[in-house]
């Protein structure tokens, strides 16, 4: 499912201008963005979360010349699936 899809979908189910939905959906996003950048945890409910994990510098390698580099240290979010998503997505899968 694309952005796109995720926007008519709302805008069918709610009975609302594709207009009106896409500004829900952007609001929600960047509501979300906003909250990874001051590394705040998001949690829905049933759904997962999302928290930022940190990665160390470290010393890699360019794998098409070999050269050693440094790599910076970084965040990166990540995605955690909910109990209930997992075990929804199991059961209609068998």
């Amino acid at each position: 499912m694309t952005k796109a899809d995720l926007i008519n979908l709302i805008s069918e189910k709610a009975g609302i201008t594709r207009v009106k939905a896409e500004t829900v959906v952007n609001t929600i996003f960047d509501s979300m963005i906003e909250s990874l950048m001051k590394d705040d945890r998001i949690e829905i409910r049933g759904f997962g979360s999302f928290v930022n994990r940190y990665y160390g510098a470290y010393k890699g390698r360019n794998p098409r010349t070999g050269e050693v580099i440094n790599v910076q240290e970084k965040k990166l979010p990540f995605f955690k699936v909910g109990k209930e998503l997992k075990e929804e997505i199991n059961k209609s899968g068998q």
